[in-house]
């Protein structure tokens, strides 16, 4: 029988596209052997959702329950030296389960911001704003920080027992983050034929030793586990850019270096599972596999998505429209799989609406926390999804959000973006055409993802009631920190005229 109190492994993978998995896209042209595994030994969700479409916001809103554009950051991501953007004293999902007798540890990518301490005594993002890009101030800026002084606001200030990893892959300083501190203290510039922003690093620093040096820490976290539950959040630094697999994955896919990496991605997965089956306690732990975000368009994503499917005829969006920054869904519709033996029905499929973000409620919903009015506020329990009762809906509608601050939301069958169109990229026209996408003058859209999930035809004009409504909708949940949580038990509104529509 399965323990009432599962360990909890979450991988999140980076940049990783809901078409990526054979299990999700059977067109797929790369293979994820452990990846389909999982789903038949799991539930695979169809419809589950980052809170935003880049990474930053989804890593927030995953922690804390909470949508990412409540704080100062309304859109793109942070950038080096930036400060925690996860405020003390904020109930995280981390804090949560330690206070329900977890250990917790967060082993591979942070980038949720540092308070870093400086020779000058100004702050290290001084004279910029967070998130704002700023380059050559954050170059500069770089110069006074001092790396060997702990840093505060990172993952051992948010619940986390222990922390091992990086802060972002291609952000300096380049060096292993260990605790509070810095494990390599990083003395010599970053050459510039290596992939990232110029800055510091620590000599000898190797991008294609990431996920190796992560998966060790993980694999053995696992194996040197007690009789305690625990919560091992695993945030990947793959398939994200640096596109560096490691040597015996170049060429596995046949479909390029990004789809390499990808496969390396599925080994990962396949490492885990082993190490659950040698300890004997996969029968004992929740197992959750998802993405941050959509696939890169970026050329530095050897090629990236549109690339991809022209040349190698792989498209890491699926059927979907659009990829990582963008709000149509293939921005921010993720892969997720979740596997619980005994709990979770093998070989299942949910078709209802969750968020990466909803994984707070179903931590308080698990150990019986309740949680108050201030904490984990957009968050709801899918707790009854991953019981099998997947029949009825528990989320009553979801807020979507672009790198640039563009906003949509969904309801049921129906997804309003407010904005003129939800691409905040350069859809080619090749791609547009291929794909049967032509443009319109309205200043919104709206689908119908049940008959329309690749986003072709715009309902806006033919449906000016239901569009009023669900923007009316949009602007009350970004107005107010709702203390009803978007769940079908308490409707949003006593009119379910549109719900039906």
């Amino acid at each position: 029988m399965p323990t009432s109190t599962p360990n909890i492994i979450y991988i999140l993978a980076d940049d990783m596209g809901y078409g990526d998995m054979g299990c999700n896209n059977p067109d797929s042209k790369i293979p994820t052997p452990h990846l389909d595994l999982l789903a038949g030994e799991g539930m695979r969700f169809t419809d589950a959702h980052a809170p935003s479409s880049v990474c930053t916001p989804s890593r927030y809103a995953l922690l804390t329950g909470r949508y990412c554009w409540r704080t100062p950051l309304k859109n793109s991501v942070l950038w080096p030296y930036d400060p925690p953007l996860i405020e003390p004293g904020r109930l995280t999902a981390a804090e949560l389960l330690r206070q329900q007798g977890y250990r917790t540890a967060c082993i591979g990518k942070w980038h949720l911001g540092w308070e870093w301490a400086t020779l000058d005594g100004k702050p290290a993002h001084e004279g910029t704003a967070v998130g704002r890009l700023d380059r050559e101030l954050r170059e500069e800026r770089e110069r006074h920080v001092d790396f060997s002084t702990p840093m505060r606001g990172g993952p051992v200030d948010c619940g986390f027992d222990t922390y091992f990893g990086v802060d972002v892959p291609n952000f300096p300083p380049y060096t292993w983050f260990e605790q509070d501190r810095l494990a390599g203290e990083p003395t010599v510039p970053k050459p510039d034929d290596m992939f990232g922003w110029p800055g510091i690093m620590k000599p000898g620093w190797s991008l294609e030793e990431m996920i190796p040096a992560f998966i060790r820490r993980v694999v053995n976290y696992i194996e040197s586990s007690g009789p305690d539950p625990f919560f091992l959040y695993f945030p990947l630094t793959s398939p994200h850019t640096p596109i560096v697999p490691n040597a015996p994955f170049i060429g596995r896919s046949g479909s390029g270096l990004y789809g390499d990496f990808v496969c390396e991605v599925d080994w990962v997965v396949g490492q885990i599972m082993a190490a659950l089956e040698r300890r004997g306690i996969a029968d004992d732990t929740l197992l959750i596999f998802t993405s941050d975000n959509g696939p890169e368009c970026a050329p530095a994503a050897d090629g990236g998505s549109y690339e991809h499917a022209r040349i190698h005829g792989h498209y890491s969006m699926g059927n979907l429209r659009g990829v990582k920054r963008d709000v149509w869904e293939g921005g921010h519709r993720v892969p997720f799989l979740a596997r619980w033996p005994g709990v979770v029905p093998a070989g299942a499929v949910c078709d209802q609406l969750t968020t990466l973000g909803d994984f707070m409620a179903t931590c308080a919903d698990l150990t019986g926390f309740d949680l108050g009015e201030d904490e984990g506020e957009d968050s709801v329990s899918m707790l009854p999804l991953l019981q099998g009762e997947t029949g009825d809906p528990v989320r009553d509608f979801a807020v979507h959000h672009s790198c640039h601050g563009t906003f949509a939301i969904r309801r049921g069958k129906w997804v309003f973006i407010d904005a003129p169109n939800g691409d905040d990229n350069r859809e080619p026209d090749w791609f547009k055409e291929e794909r049967g996408y032509t443009a319109h003058d309205f200043p919104g859209e709206l689908f119908d993802l049940d008959k329309d999930l690749s986003e072709r035809v715009n309902r806006y004009g033919d449906h000016p009631e239901l569009v009023r409504e669900m923007s009316r909708m949009l602007e009350q949940v970004k107005s107010e920190d709702i203390a009803v949580r978007p769940s079908p038990a308490v409707p949003f509104c006593n009119d379910d005229r549109e719900r039906k529509a």
